[in-house]
């Protein structure tokens, strides 16, 4: 028999018993596995009954491995006996035992997340509109010309904004040179920001070989604490310099960067392109709309503790990928400008949302009773593709088979459950989107 008691919503404590035999067999076996480690004048190593062991070293001394699992044992009964579904692994507090009696144990639970669904089909999502304008199609074929740029080398004229530089730089506050602050043959866009305000537009005018003091001051929001606000000099030496030529926009280029002979032509593909990739974009945008609703509309109830150990698993797992490359937790949080403390809430809310969002689909999953289509693993096999590299047709017919289909079943329920949303949710309102 066991007892349940409530502690706070979402955990509880679960009291049961360990019966004397399987105690007592408990400490038996961990006897006749562990015993030699205990030393008892007048026997040999193993050979000292396991009562004169305890009485020396204490009442737990093969309190081990064997009774760990037979309280998990009787611990699992309890939780079938309450029908309960822990999130985490249980904590045991030993309340009392003897050989007699057995072995009294309290665990304390933390119990998956309730989820009450509110309104989940009919909901109402809009739909927004996209026109591909001239202006996007400029914009893309002029970034097209940017990859098509050769850099030219320049040697009769001082460097202007817009000119890639390649200079070296030593850093001083206060007089002492800082950490970070130095780099030699350094190449960047003179203009593209990179630098604190006003270091790049103080080189405008260096000259090939040239040295320069460059004043600033360091923002007050500067990610690195003990330069906040302060005054620097950095010393710039000027090595090389050169300018982005770009191709001209005709013909020519069409037939020499696409398969077509006109610009026109080029022009109507990348209006094409545009325009499958903003409905894409609509799309997605349709379906994060409409599931982030229902996941709104639904009331779920997670404990703290399951927020925190999901949150302290991801910020363990990054803490383990920098330190593959050298870096500390502290480090990476200076060089993206914010704190440790801040990583910690910022990933307890994104595991917290995480959380409710996946207890949300499951729940209507359940409610509906969803199966995927083979639709819905068509559909996951081609995202999984899209996110590869080198996958032929071939490849995703073969993945598509049905021995080899089902190491995408959850996916393929996810996309399931989603279309279910989607297929029920109605188009509110459509607005066409204004381009700037």
């Amino acid at each position: 028999m066991s007892e349940i008691t409530t502690i706070e919503n979402g955990k509880v404590k679960l009291t049961f018993k360990l019966s004397a035999e399987d105690y007592t067999k408990a400490l038996n076996a961990a006897y006749h596995r562990i015993g030699a480690r205990y030393a008892m004048p007048g026997f040999r190593n193993g050979k000292a009954p396991r009562r004169m062991i305890e009485k020396q070293y204490g009442d737990a001394a093969f309190w081990d491995k064997e009774l760990d699992m037979a309280v998990e044992k009787a611990c699992a009964d309890a939780v079938a006996e309450h029908k309960l579904l822990p999130a985490l692994a249980p904590e045991y507090s030993i309340i009392s035992y003897s050989e007699t009696e057995g072995c009294e144990i309290e665990a304390t639970l933390v119990l998956e997340p309730t989820v009450e669904l509110g309104q989940y089909k009919g909901i109402e999502v809009p739909m927004q509109e996209y026109n591909v304008t001239d202006e996007m199609v400029e914009k893309e074929l002029d970034k097209r010309r940017h990859e098509q740029a050769r850099q030219v080398s320049v040697e009769d004229r001082p460097l202007e904004l817009g000119d890639t530089a390649v200079f070296d730089f030593v850093g001083f506050v206060d007089g002492e040179q800082f950490e970070g602050g130095t780099a030699e043959k350094y190449s960047m866009v003179i203009g593209s920001h990179q630098f604190i305000p006003g270091f790049e537009e103080q080189m405008v005018g260096m000259k090939i070989g040239e040295e320069r003091d460059v004043n600033v001051t360091f923002p007050e929001n500067y990610q690195a604490e003990h330069l906040k606000g302060k005054p620097a000099v950095f010393k710039v030496k000027l090595h090389e310099l050169s300018y982005e030529e770009l191709p001209e926009l005709n013909d020519e280029f069409a037939a020499e960067t696409s398969e077509f002979e006109t610009l026109d032509e080029l022009k109507a593909d990348v209006r094409r392109e545009l325009g499958v990739q903003m409905e894409k974009d609509r799309q997605i945008a349709f379906e994060s709309a409409a599931i982030q609703q229902v996941i709104d509309n639904a009331k779920v109830v997670v404990h703290p503790d399951l927020i925190a150990a999901e949150a302290h698993a991801e910020l363990h797992n990054m803490e383990h990928q920098l330190s593959e490359m050298g870096l500390k937790l502290e480090d990476y949080a200076n060089y993206m400008g914010t704190t440790v403390e801040e990583m910690h809430d910022r990933y307890h809310h994104i595991a917290e949302d995480q959380i409710k969002a996946r207890t949300v689909i499951q729940a209507v999953i359940d409610a509906e009773k969803i199966e995927p289509a083979d639709a819905d693993y068509e559909a996951a096999v081609n995202a999984y593709a899209e996110r590869s590299q080198g996958w032929t047709p071939e490849k995703v017919a073969e993945e598509l088979l049905p021995e080899n289909r089902m190491k995408y079943a959850q996916s393929a329920l996810y996309e399931a459950v989603i279309r279910f949303i989607k297929e029920n949710a109605v188009i509110t309102k459509k607005e066409e989107k204004v381009e700037e």
